[in-house]
C-alpha cells in the first residue's frame, strides 16, 4: 500500500524529465491525452476492449500519470480474473491508494460519458503504441547523447549500445506474447500450401543441389559452422557460397575475412569466376589475347553482384554486430559469412581464458544471426585430433571443434570439409580432388555426407555429379576438335 504512492512519484519525476527535455527542444513530448481517455473508456464499457486493451498495451503506451494508474487497476483486476467495470476500478484504486490521485470516481465517470462505442479500439491503439514509440525514441537519444560525452565509453561499445537501444525502443511496441497452437498450426499450414505453389527455397540458396534439398537454403536466423583443418579449403568453399547467392540469385551478401585481404579474396572469386588457372590470375603465366576476353566477359557478373568484403583484422564482436546491423539494414543483406571465428576479438574481461572467450563469440554470433533474422555461417578451425584419430576413415567429429564445446551447442548445423587425401588416407593422384562434406548437425534436418569434388586450380568446389557431367562435356568436346566434327 505504502509502496505505490512512491512509483507514483516516480513515474511524475520521469514524466517531468521528458517535459523539461521536450521545452528544451521546443516541442511537448508525443502524446494523445484524447485518444488515451477513449480507449480507457472503452475499455470500462466492453469486455472485448478490455482483451484489445491488455493485449496490446502496457503503462508505457499512456503519457498521462492519472492514465497510468486506471490501467495498472483494470489489468491488474484482468489479473485476478475480477471483470473491469467503474466500480470495480474505483474500488481498486481506492485499495492501491491512487483514487484521489486520478481525481476520483467522477473521472471514470467521465471517461464513459465522452465515449461513442468501441468501434474504433483497434485504430486507437494503434494511436497510441505510435506515440509510446516516439517518446521512447526521444528518452532512449537522450541517454545516447548523455552517454556520448562520458570519455570512459569505448567507441564501438557505444555504437553498438546507442544502435540496441534504438532496435529496442522501435520493437518495443510490438506486442510478442505466446501464441495458441491452433493459431500456430494455421501459420504452418500457410506456408505448406505456399510451397507446394513454390518451386523455390526457403532460405539463402548455397548453389549445391544436394546440399539446397537437405536445407531448403540457409534459414534465417541459424547459426552454421563450417569447419576443417588449415588449408583444406574452408575459405574456398565458403567463398563458393557466397558468390552462388550473390551472383546466381543476386542476393546481398557480407563476407567478414579476419585472415585474407580483401585483394586476394577478390583474386580468389575471380579464378573461380574466370575458369583460368590461379597462376593465370597471380600473374605467375602470362595470359594468351583471347584469354583477356574470357577474363572480361566471366567477371561482368561478379563485378555487379551484390557482395560486400570487410577485411578488418582482428575484428572485435562489438565492431562486428555494428557492421553488420548496418550492412542488413542499409543493403538488404541476406547471408553473413565470418571466416574465421577464432580469429575474433571476444569481451576484453574474458581475455587469457581461450574457452569462455570462444564460447562468448559463439553466443554472440547466434544472439546476432537472431537478432537480424539472417544466417550467419562462422568458419572454425578443429583441434588436430581430427588427423590423429584412428578409424572410422579418418572423418571429424564434433568433440574435433577447436577450444569450446559451446560452439557446437550454438550452432543449428555444423558442417565438415573432410580431404581423404589431406590426412593421408589416400595416395591414388585420382583421389586428390575427392572431397566430402559431412553435415554432423542439423537441428531441423538430416545429417549426411555429400560427394564433392575441389578444383584446387580453380578455387571450386561442385558436387561429383556435376563435376563429371563437366568432364564428361570437355571430352566430347575435344573428341569432336580431333575428328573434325563441327558440333
Amino acid at each position: 500500500m505504502a509502496q505505490e504512492p512512491s512509483r507514483s512519484k516516480r513515474k511524475q519525476s520521469q514524466s517531468v524529465n521528458l517535459d523539461n527535455l521536450g521545452l528544451d527542444l521546443g516541442h511537448k513530448p508525443p502524446q494523445a491525452l484524447d485518444v488515451e481517455e477513449q480507449v480507457l473508456g472503452a475499455m470500462l464499457l466492453e469486455s472485448s476492449c478490455v482483451d484489445t486493451g491488455l493485449g496490446e498495451l502496457n503503462e508505457k503506451s499512456f503519457y498521462s500519470e492519472r492514465n497510468q494508474l486506471i490501467f495498472r487497476a483494470m489489468a491488474s483486476l484482468s489479473h485476478d480474473h475480477i471483470p473491469v467495470d467503474i466500480l470495480t476500478v474505483t474500488e481498486r484504486l481506492k485499495e492501491n491508494g491512487d483514487l484521489e490521485t486520478v481525481g476520483g470516481a467522477v473521472v471514470l465517470a467521465g471517461l464513459t460519458d465522452r465515449l461513442g462505442s468501441g468501434a474504433h479500439m483497434e485504430y486507437h491503439v494503434r494511436i497510441l503504441k505510435q506515440k509510446a514509440i516516439q517518446r521512447e525514441l526521444i528518452r532512449v537519444s537522450n541517454e545516447i547523447l548523455h552517454d556520448a560525452f562520458d570519455e570512459s565509453k569505448k567507441v564501438d561499445e557505444l555504437i553498438d549500445e546507442a544502435q540496441s537501444k534504438v532496435y529496442a525502443a522501435v520493437e518495443s511496441g510490438t506486442k510478442r506474447d505466446v501464441h495458441d497452437i491452433g493459431t500456430i498450426i494455421d501459420e504452418v499450414q500457410k506456408q505448406l500450401y505456399a510451397s507446394q505453389d513454390s518451386t523455390g527455397m526457403s532460405g539463402v540458396p548455397s548453389g549445391f543441389p544436394t546440399l539446397d534439398r537437405i536445407t531448403q537454403g540457409w534459414q534465417r536466423s541459424d547459426l552454421i559452422i563450417l569447419a576443417a583443418r588449415p588449408s583444406v579449403g574452408k575459405t574456398a568453399f565458403a567463398l563458393n557460397i557466397a558468390r552462388n547467392a550473390a551472383v546466381d540469385h543476386h542476393m546481398p551478401v557480407a563476407f567478414f575475412s579476419l585472415e585474407m585481404s580483401a585483394v586476394q579474396l577478390g583474386k580468389r572469386l575471380v579464378t573461380a569466376e574466370s575458369g583460368l588457372s590461379a597462376d593465370k590470375i597471380r600473374g605467375a603465366v602470362k595470359l594468351e589475347p583471347y584469354e583477356f576476353e574470357q577474363f572480361e566477359m566471366k567477371i561482368r557478373s561478379l563485378t555487379g553482384a551484390p557482395l560486400y568484403i570487410d577485411d578488418t583484422a582482428g575484428l572485435s564482436l562489438m565492431e562486428f554486430r555494428t557492421k553488420a546491423k548496418n550492412l542488413v539494414h542499409s543493403k538488404g543483406v541476406r547471408l553473413i559469412v565470418v571466416d574465421y571465428l577464432q580469429l575474433m576479438q571476444g569481451p576484453a574481461e574474458l581475455r587469457g581464458i581461450r574457452e569462455q572467450e570462444v564460447a562468448a563469440i559463439s553466443r554472440t554470433l547466434k544472439a546476432t544471426a537472431k537478432e537480424l533474422d539472417v544466417p550467419i555461417i562462422a568458419l572454425s578451425q578443429l583441434s588436430r585430433a581430427a588427423v590423429r584419430r584412428d578409424g572410422a576413415g579418418g572423418k571429424p567429429q564434433l568433440s574435433d571443434l577447436r577450444e569450446s564445446g559451446a560452439i557446437e551447442q550454438d550452432a543449428d548445423m555444423v558442417l565438415f570439409i573432410h580431404r581423404p587425401d589431406f590426412v593421408g588416407l589416400s595416395e591414388n593422384l585420382e583421389d586428390r580432388e575427392k572431397t566430402q562434406l559431412i553435415i554432423a548437425k542439423h537441428r531441423n534436418g538430416e545429417t549426411r555426407d555429400i560427394d564433392l569434388v575441389f578444383k584446387s586450380e580453380r578455387v571450386k568446389f561442385m558436387e561429383l555429379n556435376d563435376a563429371l557431367d563437366i568432364q564428361a562435356g570437355a571430352y566430347e568436346y575435344a573428341s569432336g576438335m580431333n575428328t573434325g566434327f563441327d558440333d
